[in-house]
């Protein structure tokens, strides 16, 4: 399934980096773009919105 999930704490592409890998921490074949101007991550995985917004959580940042 494919999410857009915005992330008002983004800041930076390292933001963007940790983000990144903690969703491949937990789906390796996940792909994840974060386009940090708009503070919005778009990702295809497996796993569900609710489990993304966790994840997102438990790197640092808070998902809208």
């Amino acid at each position: 399934m494919e999410f857009t999930i915005t992330v008002p704490t983004i800041a930076c592409e390292v933001c963007g980096q940790t983000i990144t890998k903690a969703i491949q921490n937990h789906d390796q074949k996940a792909q994840v773009a974060v386009d940090v101007p708009s503070k919005v991550v778009s990702i295809q995985t497996t796993l569900s919105e609710t489990a993304l917004k966790n994840i997102i959580t438990e790197a640092g940042h808070t998902p809208a």
